[in-house]
């Protein structure tokens, strides 16, 4: 088969990243390319700049972390295959994205699992993020101890929700994630994993009645221009997973990458707190921007997730030490 144009120069700028790599590290100097999929204005990013000259300072230049975000190089399944050839060293990754290739990564994404924040962070530094890093190890990639914060995500409407009922026959916008998906379809909706760079035009043109994020994308994406209601479920939370390939990592001598490591844990805690505090803000915000909220019980939610097998089909796919690392922290579920 004849190989295209396109192909060799594919395959050519491949080959030129490898042997970059190899001569930085014969060198003993690491520029590493770090990607992510949030916008310049995301705590997430800013909190990384900081990171990146602090670990660039107290390694004398020998780490340096190169920050494409706004999925620069490529949409998130893109970044993560590419940091698990070697061609991206580190990314920074949505749970809900990584689960395709780490299906216990969607462990902390059970349906109305946590209640608030101090309950997921003990549950991440803990029992249920021990379970989700040992197998996102099993891959080509090393995950940091400390998640980020990607937040509680809620559901925006053209109509109310303030029930299950009022989901039957809904089309819900999720993202490609299994697990979300049976979350909606448990609760009566029908499901659209429409990509996100084509939600607004599905929600203003009422393709879809309605979607979930966290307030910070619904505010960034401009979703209260096409969208009246906001209900507060705080349905699933998520993170923002730093992974690196494990060749790359590995390469940068232990104490020089104890330093690397210590800075992005101290980014990584001050970022929690940023978006925590901006979600208390951004409700305020929206309002004035014509978004209508509430807060509706999430019992009847829990119920009818329990009564259509949601919880139990899900504890069996996850396995019984790691459904029980859950219910540890958060309580019975089925």
């Amino acid at each position: 088969m004849p190989i295209s144009r396109r192909a060799l120069l594919q395959t050519s700028a491949l080959a030129m990243l490898g042997a970059a790599h190899t001569a930085r590290a014969q060198s003993g100097q690491f520029t590493y390319k770090c990607a992510m999929n949030v916008p310049v204005t995301h705590p997430v990013y800013l909190r990384m700049v900081e990171a990146a000259d602090r670990i660039k300072k107290q390694t004398d230049g020998q780490v340096v972390l190169s920050l494409f975000p706004t999925n620069q190089l490529g949409s998130d399944t893109d970044m993560l295959g590419q940091v698990r050839a070697g061609t991206l060293e580190t990314v920074i990754m949505p749970g809900v994205v990584l689960a395709n290739l780490v299906p216990m990564a969607s462990l902390n994404s059970i349906g109305f699992a946590f209640k608030d924040y101090p309950t997921v962070w003990k549950a991440m530094d803990g029992g249920v993020g021990d379970q989700i890093r040992a197998h996102i190890r099993k891959t080509n990639l090393l995950v940091q101890d400390k998640v980020w914060d990607n937040g509680f995500r809620h559901m925006t409407s053209w109509q109310p929700v303030s029930s299950p009922a009022d989901l039957t026959g809904r089309r819900v916008r999720v993202p490609v994630s299994p697990l979300l998906q049976s979350l909606f379809k448990s609760l009566g909706a029908a499901t659209a994993p429409i990509n996100f760079n084509e939600l607004y035009n599905a929600l203003q043109n009422r393709v879809i009645d309605a979607q979930e994020n966290p307030l910070a994308l619904i505010s960034t994406a401009k979703l209260y221009e096409v969208q009246k209601y906001c209900a507060l479920t705080s349905h699933v939370w998520d993170g923002y997973w730093f992974l690196s390939n494990r060749k790359a990592w590995e390469s940068i001598p232990e104490a020089t990458r104890k330093i690397v490591d210590r800075n992005l844990a101290e980014s990584a805690l001050a970022q929690r707190a940023d978006n925590e505090q901006l979600a208390s803000t951004l409700q305020a915000q929206l309002t004035t921007q014509g978004l209508t909220f509430s807060t509706p019980d999430t019992t009847p939610f829990r119920e009818t997730l329990r009564k259509t097998g949601f919880y139990v089909d899900w504890k069996r796919k996850f396995g019984e030490e790691a459904w029980a690392a859950l219910e540890k922290e958060v309580g019975t579920l089925v």
